[in-house]
């Protein structure tokens, strides 16, 4: 979301601008979209630049996953933690560390007792984030 500044004209950036981190329809459509392109297209799973900058905020923060996450289907999760995994090291801004929606997600799937045992294997295969899939200790505490 940009406003035009009155005095210079110059556009910025309100990262607190109404819909920049909600999890709304039609960004969880175009998630769940990449997440089935993973296999397709491994380097930018289907999204357009201006995709992976409008989707970076919600990639890279677990809090507007941690609700959504528990109404969603076990297939779907495993599915966007695979895309989540990889994208972090492969898309600018998608970044999280300790705040990954992979943490959320695999959280839910291990409550339901349906976290498959071979995606953590293949998640520490995939992936140079130290805190997937379990998080900070801290935050366990």
């Amino acid at each position: 979301m940009s406003s035009e500044n009155k005095t210079g004209g110059v556009a910025s950036w309100d990262p607190a601008a109404p819909g920049m981190h909600t999890l709304d329809d039609k960004a969880l459509a175009s998630f769940l979209a990449a997440a089935q392109a993973v296999e397709s297209d491994p380097k930018g799973f289907g999204l357009t630049q201006s995709d992976v900058t409008a989707l970076a905020a919600l990639a890279s923060d677990a809090a507007p996953w941690k609700l959504r996450a528990a109404s969603m289907d076990s297939t779907e999760l495993v599915s966007l933690i695979r895309l989540f995994t990889l994208a972090e090291d492969r898309l600018s801004g998608w970044q999280a560390g300790a705040k990954s929606p992979v943490i959320a997600m695999a959280r839910v799937l291990r409550e339901r007792g349906e976290f498959p045992q071979e995606l953590l294997s293949w998640i520490k295969a995939n992936t140079s984030n130290k805190f997937l899939p379990y998080g900070s200790l801290i935050d366990r505490l």
